[in-house]
């Protein structure tokens, strides 16, 4: 895949994890792009290396969307984390 189409598959990837992801959305476009292809690219490494399936086969094939948004949705949860946003049930809580 060419550089156009990693930076597209991130951003979808990037967005459908926001959705798919509890919690407050305060992140902009670019960490969501920026989360999107780095999880593209750690959805298709777990995929090759655990399973031992080519996650990342080219842009249509639907094995590719499914390992870039799960991939995007693990390093969002991570991100959250990180910055210290609560996500799920707990979220208005203190």
């Amino acid at each position: 895949m060419g550089i156009i189409a990693w930076i597209i598959l991130g951003l979808v990837a990037g967005l459908i994890a926001r959705m798919l992801v509890p919690g407050k959305d305060s992140q902009g476009l670019i960490i969501t792009l920026v989360l999107g292809i780095a999880g593209a690219l750690l959805g298709g490494f777990v995929a090759t290396e655990v399973f031992h399936v080519s996650g990342i086969q080219g842009f249509f094939h639907l094995s590719t969307w499914i390992c870039a948004i799960a991939g995007a949705a693990v390093l969002l949860l991570a991100y959250n984390l990180i910055n210290g946003r609560r996500t799920g049930r707990w979220a208005g809580r203190r």
